[in-house]
């Protein structure tokens, strides 16, 4: 009866890691009878710590609506598409994301941009850093909405705080004057306070003459090339390789 008690408390409390512990230590009285009360405490504190973590990185994760399901282990380095293994796993430290650097992505279509962008904001996320992605195209138009209905400013401030502000297929059309004043001030919110990062079918050097006008492509430019990390993929289209490969299979079946 007073172990029933005392876990209605704890998971009225909230206490939902700890509550699970002490039911796993009553479940199982050979595994803990041999340990102390500090120890026996102790495991149920780092079970309550564990809990709230992995329910941090699940909120922050449904928060990202990232793309794709993409997880750091999971990286193919074989495939040749210029994928530096040391640069890529310092990235992957997220020093850049708490030094408020910025990451580029360029390559053509199918090489795995999107994939290694969401690679990374699955590593901030589970490092405690919140993270939003969009396709470019898509936020643009969000903004422009937002400016008809009055609900700019709160959106522009959200962005702001965002710790890691992913933007896919930049540059896919050419910016509209209005766009272009949006994507300035949301660099000029970001730069050297949070980061970004993007991808890109065109290459850097492409980017000035896409984003359209050329006083606000330097501004844009500039705020995004500062302490930016350069990610320069090449090669085959990764899908049409596995397309490849699954055809080769069938047919050795």
């Amino acid at each position: 009866m007073h172990n029933n008690q005392t876990l209605q408390s704890l998971r009225s409390l909230k206490l939902t890691g700890m509550a699970d512990g002490l039911e796993q230590q009553i479940n199982q009285p050979s595994t803990h009878e041999e340990l102390g009360f500090d120890e026996r405490l102790a495991l149920l504190v780092d079970r309550e710590a564990t809990h709230r973590s992995n329910n941090k990185v699940a909120r922050l994760m449904k928060a990202a609506k990232l793309k794709l399901q993409a997880f750091p282990e999971d990286i193919d380095y074989r495939h040749p598409r210029g994928l530096n293994k040391s640069q890529f796993a310092d990235l992957l430290s997220n020093q850049w994301v708490h030094q408020h650097h910025n990451v580029l992505i360029t390559g053509s279509t199918g090489c795995g941009k999107t994939y290694l962008a969401c690679v990374l904001a699955t590593q901030a996320c589970r490092q405690g850093l919140s993270v939003r992605y969009f396709r470019t195209s898509r936020l643009l138009e969000a903004l422009s909405i937002a400016h008809g209905d009055g609900r700019f400013s709160k959106l522009i401030l959200q962005l702001a705080k965002t710790d890691l502000l992913i933007l896919d297929d930049w540059g896919l059309e050419k910016m509209s004057l209005s766009q272009r004043n949006d994507m300035l001030e949301i660099m000029e919110d970001r730069h050297g306070i949070k980061s970004t990062l993007i991808t890109s079918q065109l290459p850097l050097e492409q980017w000035h003459k896409a984003i359209g006008d050329a006083t606000l492509a330097d501004a844009i430019l500039d705020r995004l090339l500062h302490n930016s990390h350069k990610l320069k993929l090449r090669g085959e289209s990764m899908r049409k390789a596995m397309s490849k490969m699954h055809e080769d299979d069938h047919q050795e079946c």
